[in-house]
């Protein structure tokens, strides 16, 4: 048996151990896992630590020495001086009587007088800073203005006033020195709060309730000042941003158009203050453009002013209006609890009567009035805090019963009271606890009150104020019965009462509630405002913007920015991100700022660049405001420009084939042209004018003729004030012909805003003479400078001819201009019709403005330059060629770009005596498939962008057009045209008709007119003459220039005339 148990412990051992075994390796992971989470805390415990010592050891010094961050600053200005007065004010008669004791009325008194006299200064300062004739301002335009709502209104003005006369009370004791600071005046804050909480009649409540809706007056102030606040910061001292140019924008601004942008000339004369001027010009621009929206802002200001006075009465009304429905109730609502205790402690004393020295009807009446007396003082005994009030004052009942029977009870029943501290005790419930000390407390008050004390020593006695004291005193005459006999007695209660507790709670639920209001007004004029410049004032603004921008620069494009976002730093306008809810409202004003954006989007379009001035002078402000009457017939400008003209070829035909839905064919070459026009134009200076018929005229607009010579001049003068020269003479030579250049341009920047004093003195013929002067230098200088001077100038020109052969191009490959072959009315439904255009361009100046009257303007250019340029697009008929330039043109060009120009010819064209060479790019569609090439828009304004003279060689458009041309003949026909000039004709003869033969060769033997060619053979096999077909082909596809030559020369005679010069007029329009 022993050995059997010892098995089953060695068993059960032995499975113990596995089980320890098991569970050792079960907890293995979780140990590793707890050393490992331990390790973790410890390092980062100490990496925490070492970081803390760090932060302890580099932020020290700041912090002891008080530099940032932990540097602190407190600038009191004259503004929030007032406020905090003001603040005072608000609160303080309310503050005085819940939270302060009776001892601090006099030093709060003196406090307030102060307030309330630099108060009542800031209001007579604030009524004389008004500007002369402010009475006249509020009933004009700018009665809302920024700077005239920043004054005092006459509203705010009235209820300041009215609510500082009736603060009068509340420091009065301070002026008369017979008052006590603790005492009830009629009209102080102490008498309106004992009204409305104890009355006792409807009228008293009343008229307590209207003193404290008189008293959310004060309001006004704190109101104003943050009005004033807002203005000041929104409008009125906003900093304004300046921008400075450099050379680089300096020199970029000479071609494109920033006329409109910049307005302010700069000085011609440039000086070592130059950057300054610079400066201070873009400054004055900006101001003035923020000065324009400032004043466009009278309807922030108004919406800022009318709510606040609207908010005000409406919360005013409502804080101390609606308290005065009170006085509708019994009593007017008021506390009567004092007054039904003394009418008790009154039933007792007449409930005596009779035989009154009978010993139980005294006990009665003495048990009776002492138990009244120790119920009004049992919530008293046991204080709530040390300073508890005493609430019962005195209680005398007269007449004196039972004296003889109680000698100690004399009618003054506090006194007996305290005279018999023990009925305490035996009147009432034993278990009430008493406290001792506070009955010593308030005997002491009441062993020292007799009905001859006043309120003031009771006042001083119990430390509380005078005015919270309210006497209750019932009489009532009747029959008196004692051992003498029967006979009349006045039956008599006088009691007071100790109302600082009610009306602590009174001034403290009035403070609540002027903070309330306090917080509601500004708080809801906060809402108000943002919720009028999220709905309002933002599209209004956003459509202001876009006015403004228009009126500086009408040829800009409407921006995602004008129509959603307002970058002005105000609040008012920031809708971006909210909900459709909270844009409830929001419909009506962004369709106002589609309709503007439209509007000026259809001005823009439909005026283009000429009509850009009428935009900008009768959108521009004058003074702040709008301009009221439309004056389309604005002087004109000179401008320097590259001139072109693009025209349909064969346009009657089609015009009498498509009738109405000519109009369709012409907008969609309308939306090529326009599209690569604007495109290619240097810093978006393309741009197609108007429209003849089916003609275009396209500006590439460089700019005013007195800006482009001012910043030409600028530009010298830079470049020769930054180089060191060696010798003075060198230097004082620069300075001369800078001197006399400058002297010689300064009338052209005359500003038009002469000063008053000098208009008045001028006699009507001197300013004619002037202006006469002034017209005749700005011609002078534009016939007379070079724009090849202009830096840049290559590039500028460059890229306005690659508009026009991007356009030539866009022609052929354009879907919508390639089905108008399949029309039936043009081509006969076999494919005949094709929309074939003509080019011509010239460069100079031109007068910009419009023609026209009243009734009827068209904004336009005026010069010869863009005479040239329609007399070259009209000549490209009489060369076969698709593309002319004039000489003016082709000297602006960069050496890659003329590399590609075929002189054609020298004439002079009907109009003009000036002898000029013209010049052709080279370009055929027949045979070119130009969809090949096609791109998208953004690749090509990312082509146009990256411009280089690289591009005449590599753009695959411009070298598939000119893909025919080949350099031997080139070298024929430059010899014969040669030959031309010089007079040898039979040599010229020779020479073109072997070029002409070459550019026959090179299209047939290419393939360019496969079609053509077919076409020939079927006309052929249907009998028609062989001869004729060829020469008709002959002359499709050969050299137009040298035909056109040769057939001059030919008419001539074949000789040149013995007074030939070496050029010959065009007298064909």
């Amino acid at each position: 048996h022993s050995s059997q148990i010892r098995n089953e412990n060695d068993t059960r051992s032995t499975v113990e151990k596995v089980l320890d075994a098991c569970a050792g390796v079960l907890l293995c992971p979780f140990v590793w896992m707890y050393d490992a989470f331990l390790h973790d805390c410890l390092i980062g415990l100490k990496a925490f630590a070492i970081m803390a010592i760090r932060t302890i050891k580099t932020q020290s010094q700041p912090f002891l020495n008080g530099q940032a961050p932990f540097a602190m600053s407190i600038r009191i200005t004259a503004v929030n001086f007032l406020v905090l007065c003001s603040t005072w004010y608000m609160f303080i008669d309310q503050v005085r009587l819940a939270f302060f004791p009776a001892g601090a009325d006099r030093a709060l008194s003196i406090v307030s007088l102060v307030v309330w006299i630099v108060l009542v200064l800031e209001l007579v300062f604030e009524v004389f800073i008004r500007p002369d004739g402010y009475h006249s301002l509020l009933t004009s335009e700018k009665a809302y203005a920024p700077n005239t709502v920043r004054f005092i209104n006459s509203f705010h003005l009235m209820m300041e006033s009215l609510a500082l006369i009736l603060f009068i009370p509340d420091f009065w004791c301070i002026l008369a020195s017979n008052h006590s600071c603790s005492a009830r005046l009629k009209f102080s804050y102490l008498n309106a709060s004992m009204l409305t909480v104890l009355g006792p009649g409807r009228s008293d409540v009343f008229l307590g309730w209207a003193y404290l809706a008189l008293v959310r007056l004060r309001v006004f102030g704190l109101v104003r000042h943050w009005k004033k606040m807002w203005i000041n910061n929104t409008f009125v001292n906003m900093k304004w941003k300046t921008t400075g140019g450099n050379s680089k924008n300096f020199f970029k601004g000479v071609f494109t158009p920033h006329y409109y942008q910049n307005r302010k000339v700069v000085p011609t004369n440039p000086g070592p203050n130059r950057a300054d001027q610079f400066v201070e010009r873009g400054a004055e621009v900006h101001k003035f453009k923020e000065a324009t929206l400032v004043n466009a802002s009278n309807i922030g200001t108004a919406l800022t002013v009318t709510n606040s006075h609207r908010a005000l009465m409406i919360v005013c009304c409502i804080t101390g209006l609606f308290p005065l429905l009170a006085a509708l109730d019994t009593h007017g609502g008021s506390n009567r609890v004092a007054q039904e205790l003394t009418s008790q402690l009154q039933e007792v004393n007449l409930a005596l009567g009779g035989d009154s020295d009978a010993e139980s009807e005294c006990e009665y009446f003495v048990s009776t009035a002492l138990a009244w007396t120790v119920g009004v003082t049992r919530g008293q005994s046991k204080p709530r805090t040390s300073d508890t009030q005493i609430y019962l004052l005195y209680a005398y009942v007269e007449p004196s019963h039972c004296e003889e029977i109680f000698p100690e009870f004399d009618g003054d029943i506090t006194q007996a009271l305290c005279r018999q501290r023990n009925n305490l005790y035996d009147v009432n419930d034993t278990s009430v606890e008493t406290n001792e000390e506070e009955l010593d407390r308030i005997c002491e008050v009441w062993a020292n009150v007799t009905l001859e004390t006043t309120d003031s020593e009771i006042a001083a006695l119990a430390d509380i104020r005078t005015g919270a004291i309210k006497e209750y005193s019932l009489s009532v005459v009747g029959n008196h019965t004692n051992t003498s006999g029967t006979f009349d007695v006045t039956y008599r209660v006088v009691t007071k009462f100790n109302h600082t507790f009610s009306v602590a709670q009174s001034a403290t639920s009035s403070f609540l509630l002027q903070m309330a209001l306090l917080v509601c007004v500004l708080g809801g004029l906060t809402v108000l405002r943002r919720d009028a410049g999220v709905l309002v004032l933002g599209p209004l603004r956003r459509m202001l913007k876009i006015v403004a921008r228009y009126a500086k620069n009408p040829l800009s494009t409407v921006r995602s920015s004008d129509k959603g976002d307002d970058d002005d730093s105000d609040d008012d306008s920031q809708d971006e991100g909210m909900s459709p809810e909270n844009r409830l409202g929001g419909y009506e004003t962004e369709q106002l700022v589609n309709a503007v954006s439209k509007i000026t989007d259809l001005l823009r379009k439909c005026w283009g660049v000429a009509g850009a001035d009428i935009i900008s002078t009768n959108l521009a402000t004058q003074e702040g405001t709008l301009t009221e009457v439309f004056n389309p017939t604005v002087p004109g400008k000179s401008v320097y420009a590259l001139f072109g003209f693009a025209a349909i070829n064969g346009f009657d035909h089609t015009l009498r084939q498509l009738g109405g839905d000519v109009m369709i064919l012409i907008n969609d070459v309308a939306a090529v042209l326009h599209g690569e026009v604007f495109r290619w134009g240097f810093g978006n200076s393309g741009q197609c004018n108007k429209n003849l018929g089916a003609a275009f005229l396209m500006v590439y607009r460089i700019g005013l003729v007195r800006e482009v010579v001012q910043r030409l001049e600028q530009a010298t003068a830079v470049v020769f004030e930054n180089s060191t020269t060696k010798t003075s003479t060198k230097k004082s030579g620069v300075r001369r012909r800078l001197a006399n250049r400058s002297s010689k341009m300064s009338s052209t920047s005359s500003d038009a805003h002469s000063s008053f004093g000098s208009s008045r003195l001028s006699t009507g013929s001197r300013s004619s003479r002037r202006k006469s002067s002034n017209r005749t230098n700005q011609s002078k200088a534009a016939m007379s400078l070079s724009l090849q001077s202009l830096p840049g100038i290559q590039v500028f020109t460059d890229r306005a001819v690659i508009g026009m052969l991007k356009s030539f191009a866009g022609i052929y490959r354009d879907n919508k201009l390639l089905s108008w072959k399949n029309d039936f009315r043009l081509g006969a439904g076999v494919g005949a019709f094709s929309v074939n255009m003509i080019f011509g361009m010239d460069a100079g100046w031109a007068v910009e403005g419009a023609v026209g009257s009243e009734y009827k303007i068209d904004a336009t250019y005026l010069s010869p330059h863009v005479n040239m340029a329609a007399r070259m697009m009209t000549a490209c008929k009489q060369y076969g060629v698709s593309i002319l330039l004039s000489q003016g043109v082709q000297e602006l060009m960069s050496g890659s770009a003329q590399s590609k120009l075929r002189h054609l010819d020298t004439v002079t064209v009907k109009g003009s005596s000036l002898k000029q060479k013209i010049y052709t790019y080279d370009a055929r569609h027949k045979g070119v498939d130009f969809f090949l090439f096609s791109r998208s828009d953004e690749q090509a304004d990312l082509d146009a962008e990256r411009y280089n003279t690289n591009v005449w060689n590599a753009d695959q458009d411009l070298r598939a057009m000119r893909q025919h041309v080949t350099e031997d003949f080139e070298q024929e026909f430059n010899r014969g045209r040669n030959a031309y000039l010089a007079g040898d004709w039979p040599k010229a003869v020779k020479h073109l008709e072997a070029a002409d033969e070459i550019m026959v060769e090179n299209v047939m033997d290419q393939g360019y007119i496969q079609n053509e060619l077919n076409e020939l053979q079927c006309r052929i096999n249907d009998g028609e003459d062989a001869r004729l077909a060829e020469e008709e082909l002959r002359d499709e596809t050969g050299d137009g220039p040298s035909r056109r030559l040769i057939a001059f020369m030919e008419g001539e005679g074949g000789n040149a005339p013995d007074n030939w010069k070496g050029f010959r007029p065009l007298t064909s329009k």
